[in-house]
């Protein structure tokens, strides 16, 4: 089985300060969602892992957060992609809970679900968080441009991170080293 891990504002979608609090402000990067068909199509199964810190804050509640995912599970399915599952962690930076990035909470549980190792399964992100987490679920990390990665970038990151332009970029890579 081949699993890859994304996480979703700033990888999938077009990021915002203020947080994506409807289905109206999820808006897709251009050709993210055909990225994701484009590794289904080539036997992967692609996993969100999120941090959704805006549950916590009050910005938004689970049903807001549920319906901003049936717009992006309904946006896929239009280019024949799907998601095998979306894991998202509701809590703020000072609940001190075990599944926000940069903590792997939310890593182990899906490895746990799977009955699985991640020392081969890629996780792309946009952020320090993103890739820590992954370090530290012995996951691959991988960082894109889009969203906050030119920032992470520009601040540093771990040596041995391989960084791409956007998803597209990182799926034309993989799909390439996998012939």
């Amino acid at each position: 089985m081949s699993l890859i891990i994304l996480d979703r504002d700033g990888v999938i979608n077009h990021d915002s300060d203020d947080f994506i609090k409807s289905p109206a402000e999820w808006e897709p990067i251009e050709g993210s969602l055909e990225s994701i068909a484009r590794l289904n199509h080539a036997g992967y199964r692609v996993v969100v892992i999120t941090n959704q810190s805006g549950i916590a804050r009050g910005l938004l509640d689970i049903d807001t957060l549920s319906r901003i995912h049936r717009k992006m599970h309904r946006m896929l399915a239009q280019v024949g992609g799907k998601l095998e599952a979306i894991l998202y962690c509701p809590h703020g930076p000072d609940d001190n809970c075990t599944c926000r990035k940069p903590l792997d909470g939310a890593f182990a549980e899906l490895a746990n679900r799977l009955r699985i190792k991640l020392d081969k399964v890629c996780a792309i992100g946009d952020s320090l968080r993103d890739i820590q987490a992954a370090q530290t679920a012995g996951a691959t990390p991988i960082l894109v441009k889009t969203g906050k990665g030119e920032k992470t970038l520009a601040e540093g990151i771990p040596e041995g991170v391989a960084v791409f332009d956007d998803l597209s970029a990182v799926v034309t890579a993989l799909l390439e080293s996998k012939d």
